[in-house]
This record gives structure tokens, C-alpha cells and sequence, in this order.
């Protein structure tokens, strides 16, 4: 057995894989979604779990931002209070902002100083990456309260490409890390300090508003689950570049650079500027998997005629299968009519915590 649960986090991600047997199923939680998310649905669905007699063998962070990490907050939040019904997490998954990117903390201070005054007005996202870092360390802190193992077995206490090891095994379900890689986290440290250095200064909100739009994105834990011989990627909010690099080193992607999985979660809800249009010509799928709600144009309409196009290319049916309908893709199917472009498109029903696929 192998199931997919997409639970509807509005704009953000919460999953829930189901696998093992009917008779013994096991659970394993990635993010928990942005505010409201835990209240509306997943605890609803966690509850579902603990009915079953089960608990979740692991809970996975992909990275800090809000939109999947309060979820989470707030489901340890619960643990940490006895509240009773919930399963419980045997470990966490979870880079915190410190340790993957700031290991002296000069960054975030740096970052945090900034935040003050009109500024902080003026800068809406780099508002949700601070407050982000604050939730990820208060869920480090929750589960170390709780004597949850935090990235156990992990070489310098993060779960990398470079470091995971053995892939993470429980009952059929198989965990390979492909992101992200320790030269994509120095990277990324260094696109932080840079920019720093040219925005520190910067006093005029209108100007803090613009810098806002360039802000560095943290980097994603990325994953290839297998059970019963299928596979699904995990992207988090992934750049495709770091996820084709991590596929590479792990050596899945064939002599011609490419792969196919049988469900392909999209990086940050859709989002074109996560990804290229030859990203879905180098990493097919079946199914093609959107979180989001329309928040900020994600999915976005580029990223699904990609999708679509490349399928109908390649003369492949495939599935897309969305948390909640949007305008883009009301407008996919009356520009790129299924019929035409030979897919299908799957909405959660509206009176459901979540949409399911079943991969096995």
C-alpha cells in the first residue's frame, strides 16, 4: 500500500503518506501548512490516524517557512499540552534556518535588526521569512521537549544529499534525501550575506519593498519515496537546478539526464519561478501534484501549459491533481482543453480535509 494524502494547507503544503499494509498501515507527516490549516483539517486528519491505533514514524519539515511550518508548531503544540487523540512523532526531519545556514547566528540577527520600524511595514515577505525562522526554532524547541529524536543518525545534525547515508527505511516505504546538497546550502549562505551587504543600508521603505521581491529562498529538504515499486518527489518549495543537482549525485537521473516517478509534488505550489520548462522534459510524472489555493498566482498558469505541453509532446496521459480550484486552472482547461492535451484534472472535493492518490 502506498497513498498520498494532500491535505488542503490553503497556500501552503501539509502531506500525509499512508503506507505498509491495510492491515498495518504507517504514516509519515511532511509540514504542517500555514495558520488555520491544523484547526480546519490536519487535525482532523492526524485524529483519523490516532483512531487507527498509530502514530507517525516520521514528521518532516521541509524547510522554515510559514506556510509549512505553523501546522506543525501548533500539532506539537498539542502534543506538548497532553491533548488527547493525536498520534505521536516518533522523530523529526528539520534543518532549522541556524543550523543549515547560520551555524554563528550573524545572519539572522543581521536579518531581524532590519525588520524594525517602517521598514518592517514595507517588507511583507521578508516579514513571513523572519517570523519563519522564529517558528522553525519553537517547533526545534518543542520537539526537544518532547524527546523527539531530532535528525537522528544525521552527520553534523542535518539531513543532506551529501550526508544522508543509507536511505530511511520503514516497513516498504523507502526515503532517499536528493536536496539539499552542502554546496547548495554554501550557496545559499552566501546569497544571504550578499544580500545583506547591498540592502542593510537601505532606509527608504519603497526601496525595502523592492529588495523584499529578491529576497534569498531557504532551501528545501527534498525526497524520492519508493514503496511497492513507485515513486514520488517530494520538493518542498525546491529551485529545480538544486533538485536535478541532488537527483544527479544520487545517481537516478539516467544517461540522458532524465527520470520519471509515478507522482511529482510541484515545488513552492506551482510557482513558475521555482522552475524551468525544461525541468518537465528532464523530470516526467504521471501525476503532477499543486498545494495551493490561488494565493500569489501559485500554481501558476505558465507552470501547468509546461506540465501539459510537455505530456502531450511526448504523446504521455497524465493527471493533475490540485488541493483547490484556482483561476489558472479554470484558465488551463479553457486555453489547453483536456481533451486536446490528453489529461485530466482532480480537485478536492470541497467538504474533504484532503485529496488522496493512490500510488500502490
Amino acid at each position: 500500500m502506498f497513498r498520498l494524502h494532500a491535505i488542503n494547507a490553503f497556500f501552503g503544503d501539509a502531506l500525509l503518506l499512508e503506507y505498509g499494509t491495510t492491515a498495518n498501515p504507517r504514516f509519515l507527516l511532511v509540514d504542517g501548512g500555514p495558520p488555520q490549516t491544523w484547526s480546519r483539517h490536519l487535525q482532523a486528519v492526524l485524529r483519523q490516524v490516532k483512531q487507527g491505533e498509530r502514530d507517525l514514524e516520521l514528521v518532516m519539515l521541509s524547510h522554515v517557512d510559514t506556510d509549512h511550518a505553523i501546522g506543525l508548531v501548533d500539532y506539537f503544540a498539542e502534543l506538548q499540552a497532553g491533548t488527547a487523540g493525536l498520534p505521536a512523532a516518533k522523530a523529526l526531519w528539520h534543518n532549522s534556518f541556524h543550523a543549515a545556514l547560520d551555524p554563528d547566528g550573524t545572519l539572522a540577527a543581521r536579518f531581524q535588526n532590519m525588520m524594525t520600524g517602517v521598514r518592517a511595514q514595507a517588507m511583507g515577505s521578508a516579514a513571513i521569512a523572519v517570523n519563519g525562522i522564529a517558528e522553525g526554532n519553537s517547533l526545534r524547541l518543542k520537539a526537544a521537549a518532547l524527546g523527539v529524536p531530532i535528525n537522528p543518525g544525521a552527520p553534523e545534525g542535518l539531513i543532506t544529499a551529501d550526508s544522508a547515508g543509507a536511505p530511511w527505511q520503514s516497513a516498504n516505504l523507502t526515503l532517499r534525501v536528493v536536496g539539499p546538497t552542502k554546496a547548495n546550502l554554501k550557496a545559499l549562505r552566501d546569497e544571504w550575506g550578499e544580500w545583506l551587504n547591498e540592502h542593510e543600508g537601505d532606509v527608504d521603505p519603497y526601496v525595502m519593498a523592492n529588495a523584499d521581491r529578491s529576497i534569498p529562498n531557504l532551501s528545501s529538504i527534498m525526497v524520492l519515496a519508493e514503496a511497492d515499486g513507485k515513486r514520488l518527489l517530494l520538493t518542498g518549495d525546491g529551485r529545480s537546478d538544486h533538485l536535478l543537482d541532488g537527483l544527479g549525485k544520487a545517481g537516478l537521473l539516467d544517461a540522458q539526464g532524465l527520470l520519471h516517478v509515478d507522482v511529482l509534488k510541484l515545488a513552492h505550489h506551482g510557482s513558475d519561478r521555482n522552475v524551468t520548462k525544461t525541468f518537465f522534459k528532464k523530470v516526467t510524472a504521471d501525476v503532477y501534484l499543486a498545494s495551493a489555493d490561488g494565493t500569489y498566482d501559485n500554481p501558476d498558469l505558465a507552470t501547468l501549459i509546461w506540465i501539459v505541453e510537455a505530456a502531450a509532446a511526448a504523446g504521455r496521459q497524465i493527471r493533475l491533481v490540485v488541493t483547490n480550484e484556482t483561476d489558472s486552472t479554470e484558465k488551463l482547461l479553457a486555453e489547453y482543453p483536456a481533451g486536446d492535451y490528453g489529461y485530466t484534472l482532480e480537485v478536492r472535493d470541497p467538504g474533504q480535509n484532503a485529496i488522496t492518490i493512490d500510488l500502490a
